[in-house]
């Protein structure tokens, strides 16, 4: 049950968004998520590490098993969340904030790559569907 007014925007905003608006969202968790990992090694919160890394890894399963690979550009970003994935396992368990900080950068590239396709799509007019197709 939703309790809190920011609980309820939250649903609203998931029910309401198109799929690159949703994509865009996981990029947005996932970054947040690494961050909060790095702050945990940082400060050596193991805990807080494994939880915000394991979090992050999640989301990265979710992109990688959403894809649509009718089209070409899912490969490459299936091998991209991939090795995204096998960063943020090796950050968690060597606590190694360089691999982390790797994949933030990934993510983040992608993400600004996801917006700007979404906004080109959204300005011709077009369901703003998923950028290149890739997510479906």
């Amino acid at each position: 049950m939703l309790n809190s007014p920011y609980d309820k925007y939250r649903q609203s905003s998931v029910q309401t968004s198109t799929p690159a608006q949703l994509v865009i969202m996981l990029y947005d968790g996932a970054i947040r998520f690494i961050r909060a990992g790095l702050d945990g090694i940082k400060k050596n919160d193991y805990e807080k590490t494994n939880t915000n890394l394991g979090k992050a890894q999640t989301i990265v399963s979710e992109l990688m098993s959403t894809l649509d690979h009718t089209y070409e550009v899912s490969g490459g970003l299936y091998s991209l969340y991939e090795y995204t994935s096998f960063l943020l396992i090796e950050a968690n368990i060597r606590k190694d904030a360089e691999k982390a900080e790797e994949a933030v950068g990934y993510l983040t590239e992608l993400r600004e790559t996801w917006l700007q396709a979404s906004k080109i799509v959204a300005g011709q007019g077009q369901t703003p569907m998923s950028p290149e197709g890739a997510h479906g």
